[in-house]
This record gives structure tokens, sequence and C-alpha cells, in this order.
């Protein structure tokens, strides 16, 4: 077998793989019907949904020419799930503001550049409109600083 496209092969691969998962761990719950939805329905139909789009993706990798995979990123993965394990542990014991800032720090020092200015700005940009959204548009019950 001859993959031209190493990424999208791999990719399809993996998106075969959890959609499997998800009809899998689905099977224990009740199907239902369209009309009479039950708990295992949602997540049967994504699971095949997600297969078969892995089984597409999976065929243009060795269809078409493509980049070869890539180093694993550990850096990125370590930062961003830090950020998200600190942000919903923060939310609640730190504040909103405290808890998205440094969300958004983390996540930009995933990144290859970090620029302390654009960081900064994306920081100030992004808490103003979560906060509108959220805090005044939807009325969440988030403290904004540690002190409520």
């Amino acid at each position: 077998m001859n993959i031209k496209g190493q990424e999208d092969f791999w990719a399809g691969v993996m998106f075969i793989g959890f959609g499997a998962l998800a009809i899998y761990l689905s099977l224990d719950y009740p199907f239902g019907t369209g009309a009479r939805m039950g708990p295992g329905y949602f997540p049967t139909w994504l699971g095949i949904i997600m297969a078969l789009l892995g089984v597409a993706i999976m065929i243009s990798g060795l269809r078409v020419e493509g980049p070869k995979v890539q180093k694993f990123a550990f850096k990125a993965m370590l930062l961003l799930g830090a950020g998200f394990i600190f942000f919903g542990w923060a939310i609640d014991h730190v504040g909103f503001v405290i808890a998205t800032a440094t969300l958004v720090v983390l996540a930009a020092a995933a990144g290859r550049d970090f620029r302390y200015k654009e960081v900064i700005i994306m920081a100030i940009v992004l808490l103003i409109g979560t906060w509108a959204l959220f805090i005044k548009g939807l009325e969440l019950p988030f403290p904004l600083f540690w002190w409520r």
C-alpha cells in the first residue's frame, strides 16, 4: 500500500478510531427512533458519521500527494492541557478574569511565536468579549475575581 498523503491517511485512521469508540461506548444505551431518540441515538450516529468521514479522508491520503507526518508537538499539548485544566479549576476559585487571562497566555505560549504586546491585547479583547457574552449577555453566575 502506497500512502501518498501521510497526514490525511493517519487523520482518517484517527477519525475511524474515534467513530468506532463512540459507537462502542453507546451500545449500552437504548437507541430509540428518529421521532423518539434514546440516549444512544446521537452518539451512535455521530460515530457513524465520524467513521465515514475518516474513510473518505484516509482514501484521499492514499490517492493525493500530501505532507509527511511532522513531529508531535508535546509543548503545545502540555501547555494547552494545563491551560484547560487550570481554567476549569480557576473559574470558581480565582475568578473569571484571572482564569481567562491565564488561558489566553498559556494558549499563546503553546504557539511558535510569543509576542507580549499581542498577547496582552488579545487577553484584553477576549476578556471584554467573553465578559459581555457570558456574564452580561447570558447572565452566567461566574465571579469576576476570587473576592466575589
